[in-house]
């Protein structure tokens, strides 16, 4: 009993000494970066049943799947810009880890319901717990960061990429050895992260002013309008690629008779490449630049894609190794991107970039699934390996060079 009741004692001695100057802020992104590791890991959950779905719910078209990721999409995008604005105004620091349960639980839940429409309301529920999530964290990292905020922050979005990658290593073997029924363990690593989070995460000063009304936002909104939709549109259409791509490859490599363990090693070799590549696109845009990362990454990534789609074995994997990296070595930068045109609202340019042009991209997922189910899933791949390049065009009107940091 005594060693039992010291336990508290040792985690507050843990926790100041993390806490302090010379730490906080290796020790906070750390962190912060392994919760987000296992928050995308979540985010990636749904495209990992999709198959099995198939073989368990008679009539589960690619529709319906398209659908189903699409409404984690929307719910986990939309409301982050709302998440947003109350982490610049007040910050919340509980939003990490009450979050990171919310989802863990949801989640854990769908391999055991039998209706569709269930399904559908246990994701659209999950997305919420990411929503309250990633502003907070964003916010955080950006203020722990100093003066090289797109190297670090692409850190963190690089442990979010290989938490998605991860998701097909780790859940498909796992449904298939044991079934959907599996879903109820994966909760445990979210209760594990939880409790880090509740005694660990970082306690930062988010917002540089005590308040700003509701109508302030919408003003510095509109001031920096122009530079903000082309942001959020190269998003947006990033996001219709992205999440596509997570949707329907496993569809599309199960269609051409690969095994579920196979297609779910090509999927993970993306997302892999793609950690990597977060990283890389974070370094090189803090030394030439916000813009031309963005658009060369972008337009480089669409051909890389077809030429994964049109050659064979070891050739074909090293082009789809290459097609990540490049589609995820802006991913950071855009986000940080718009953090330097609103310096003074980052949760709420996090939320509008992560969560706004997320979820409309995710939106129009489901167009593309319908397009599967009418005229093949090839032609919506074709479709979306097109989307980057289209993205690229649309970063030729972000600003042209990144602004000074200011503030934190």
């Amino acid at each position: 009993m005594l060693r039992l009741a010291g336990v508290p004692g040792i985690l507050s001695a843990m926790e100041a000494s993390m806490q302090t100057p010379k730490n906080k802020g290796v020790v906070g992104i750390g962190i912060l970066s392994v919760s987000h590791l296992l928050n995308d890991l979540y985010s990636n959950y749904l495209p990992q049943m999709l198959p099995f779905l198939m073989l368990a719910m008679p009539g589960f078209t690619v529709t319906k799947a398209a659908v189903l990721t699409s409404v984690f999409s929307i719910t986990s995008s939309l409301i982050q810009p709302v998440f947003g604005y109350f982490v610049d105004n007040m910050g919340r620091r509980w939003l990490v880890h009450v979050g990171t349960l919310w989802m863990a639980i949801m989640l854990s839940l769908t391999g055991i319901v039998h209706e569709y429409w269930l399904l559908v309301i246990l994701a659209s529920l999950a997305g919420m717990g990411t929503a309250a999530f990633h502003p907070q964290a964003s916010s955080m990292v950006n203020v722990l960061s100093g003066k090289f905020k797109a190297v670090f922050f692409s850190i963190f979005v690089a442990f979010g990429n290989i938490g998605f990658a991860l998701g097909p290593l780790l859940l498909v073997p796992l449904f298939q050895a044991f079934g959907l029924k599996a879903s109820l363990v994966t909760v445990i690593p979210g209760i594990v992260v939880t409790v880090l989070l509740y005694f660990f995460a970082p306690e930062v000063n988010i917002s540089g002013k005590a308040s700003e009304s509701l109508g302030s936002a919408v003003q510095t909104l509109r001031k920096s309008s122009r530079e903000l939709s082309a942001i959020v549109g190269v998003i947006a259409v990033r996001a219709m690629a992205y999440t596509g791509m997570l949707t329907l490859l496993p569809l599309y490599f199960q269609e051409r008779n690969y095994s579920k363990i196979v297609a779910s090693r090509l999927v993970t070799l993306m997302l892999a490449s793609g950690a990597l590549g977060g990283v890389l696109g974070g370094v090189i845009s803090d030394r030439y630049g916000r813009k031309p990362l963005v658009v060369a990454s972008l337009m480089l990534a669409s051909p890389l894609f077809y030429l994964f789609l049109n050659t064979q074995r070891f050739v074909s994997l090293v082009f789809l190794a290459f097609a990540g990296m490049s589609l995820m070595s802006n991913f950071s930068v855009t986000i940080v991107a718009a953090q330097e045109v609103i310096p003074d609202n980052k949760a709420l340019a996090s939320g509008l970039t992560m969560g706004l042009a997320g979820g409309l991209g995710g939106l129009a997922v489901i167009f593309i699934g319908r397009i599967g189910d009418v005229w093949g899933l090839s032609t919506a791949i074709s479709i979306l390996f097109a989307l980057p390049i289209a993205a690229g065009f649309v970063a030729l009107f972000m600003p042209g060079k990144k602004r000074a940091a200011t503030g934190a």
